[in-house]
């Protein structure tokens, strides 16, 4: 790898730089460009239809600002947007952004394309980097700039005989890498010539429109144009990163620290090359921050539905917040301290989310806990109780969790891949709640017999044959294992035993764990009994850990 053909982007200097010590408080202006930077990325491109079914869900998201496309170049983008307008579905409480270059015609047959309009931004643009002056329009500065300010000026000619609102936005294109001087004389060139038309700000998008170094330097030159604009106050900095380097949403979130006002982005990070920025992970990321994102995304999955859908593209399984593995832990310490994590929010009632290795809960973006520990062979005893818990309501003794664990881990060696909570319930009632044989219980009738001790007949059957037998116990279990001793040589002692009821209702059951040792053999075991009668269950247990310990 020949890495001396390359050199190094320049940085600025800003020492005093003050974006480091500043925290995102408050959501930008969101405005979604899926609909133009998004869509002519795509393979194969939206028709109408699709179009319309991605507009509507940035209207249902909340999104204020649509870039709609470029109608002036594209003659499916000029008739979606007129047939937005025949069918009148612009709310008035939105704005649609339309993108030319400055160029004459261009520009008037954008003014065509949004006649109806109420409320709309007209965003021009055109190349201003050192090597596109240099190797694509062979233009000096003076000649880059009068491009923009002759667009600006048609644009304000054009906006005084149009019956609505107009902003506009002017994009340096290649911002970062544009010498900052010159993108500052640029823009404020594209200011005095729109000269306060109307009272609203006029939007200097700064692009990150190819990543060429780290995000640190991107702030830095946001922050460089923040304080030397004039009239900063008329001005809404806008920024539109792509992801070249990975570092997209970096980038944002620096430039948001650096003084920018608003983000131009795509759903899931769409886009040309490696993407734009991920409207939908930035906001996400404040969520989790406890800032509001001022965005209705609280059902990612429909907005991955409609996305996919739309765009014939599918999501990453590793995607932050939307795919499909996110919110699992294959590991089993991860396992392990996100069930720990649950049960403490649990038992002392906290209000604030902190769970171990899940940075927000899935439930709040339309995710379902279901999914969140997933078990394959490299999985641990945490996971497996954690499924059992969370799926179907069995609360596992901590002692246990290893034994049922390595019953889930040999499945998954065999089948050599991932196993679903449905497939270890299934594991559980076979290696716990249907063992029947040697001993196959029956029936159990317990009475009181003084203060603390109880009386036990039961009727079982042992290797087929049926016994019924009768004892005096230490309580309804003691007496049940004595009346088993006096029919077939058994020498166990119970170690541990926990119940727990596993649903509310009449139709509640109880569940019961039995941690049975041979005394003879050394060997122990766990026995698991449910029945809607707790000295049942119970029983049920003691018999299940007995029929496990003659397997051993």
């Amino acid at each position: 790898m020949n890495y001396k053909k390359y050199e190094k982007s320049p940085v600025i200097t800003l020492p005093d730089r003050q974006w480091p010590n500043r925290e995102i408080e408050k959501a930008p202006i969101w405005c979604s460009v899926d609909l133009r930077d998004g869509n002519q990325a795509l393979i194969e491109p939206m028709n109408v239809e699709e179009k319309m079914e991605m507009f509507q869900l940035l209207i249902d998201l909340g999104f204020k600002e649509i870039e709609i496309g470029f109608p002036a170049a594209s003659q499916i983008e000029y008739d979606f947007l007129r047939e937005l307008v025949r069918e009148n579905m612009i709310p008035d409480d939105v704005t649609v952004q339309v993108l030319t270059q400055c160029r004459e015609h261009l520009i008037r047959r954008t003014f065509e394309a949004i006649e109806g309009i109420k409320n709309v931004v007209v965003h021009i643009y055109n190349s201003t980097s050192v090597i596109q002056r240099k190797v694509v329009f062979h233009m000096e500065k003076e000649e880059i700039k009068q491009i923009a300010i002759d667009g600006t000026k048609l644009v304000r000619e054009l906006a005084a005989d149009f019956d609505g609102n107009i902003t506009l936005e002017y994009s340096p294109e290649s911002f970062m890498g544009t010498e900052l001087e010159f993108s500052l004389d640029i823009c404020t060139a594209v200011q005095d010539a729109w000269d306060h038309f109307n009272d609203n700000p006029i939007i200097f998008n700064l692009p990150l429109t190819v990543e060429m170094n780290t995000p640190n330097v991107y702030a830095d030159q946001i922050e460089w144009m923040d304080r030397h604009f004039k009239e900063r106050e008329n001005i809404i900095i806008s920024i539109h990163p792509h992801n070249d380097r990975g570092t997209g949403v970096a980038s944002t979130e620096l430039a948001l620290l650096a003084g920018a006002d608003r983000v131009e982005g795509t759903l899931f990070g769409n886009g040309e090359r490696t993407g734009n920025v991920d409207i939908l992970t930035v906001a996400y990321n404040m969520f989790s921050q406890g800032v509001d994102p001022e965005l209705n995304i609280d059902n990612v999955k429909k907005i991955a539905e409609v996305y996919e859908r739309c765009c014939k593209m599918e999501i990453p399984m590793r995607h932050p917040y939307a795919g499909q593995l996110v919110f699992t832990a294959f590991s089993g310490s991860h396992q392990d301290a996100i069930n720990k994590g649950k049960q403490y929010l649990e038992e002392h009632d906290c209000k604030i989310w902190d769970v171990p290795y899940l940075p927000i809960d899935p439930a709040d973006i339309g995710r379902e806990y279901e999914p969140v520990v997933r078990i394959n062979s490299q999985s641990g005893k945490g996971g497996v109780a954690f499924i059992m818990d969370m799926n179907f309501g069995y609360k596992l003794p901590k002692s246990m969790h290893r034994e049922f664990a390595d019953v889930i881990q040999k499945i998954s060696e065999k089948k050599g891949g991932e196993v679903s909570p449905q497939e270890i319930k299934k594991a559980f009632d076979k290696e716990y709640l249907d063992q029947n044989t040697p001993f196959t219980f029956g029936r159990v009738k317990v009475e009181d017999v003084g203060e603390h001790d109880a009386h036990a007949k039961l009727e079982f059957s042992y290797k087929g044959e049926n016994m019924v037998s009768e004892a005096v116990g230490n309580g309804p279990l003691n007496a049940v294992k004595e009346a088993i001793a006096k029919k077939v040589d058994v020498n166990v002692r119970v170690l541990d035993y926990t119940e727990h009821a596993l649903s509310a209702g009449s139709e509640a059951k109880a569940a019961a764990y039995i941690h049975l040792k041979d005394l003879n053999s050394g060997k122990d075991t766990f026995g698991v009994g449910l029945s809607s009668n707790i000295t049942r269950a119970s029983v049920r247990a003691l018999f299940s850990a007995l029929n496990r310990l003659s397997e051993k």
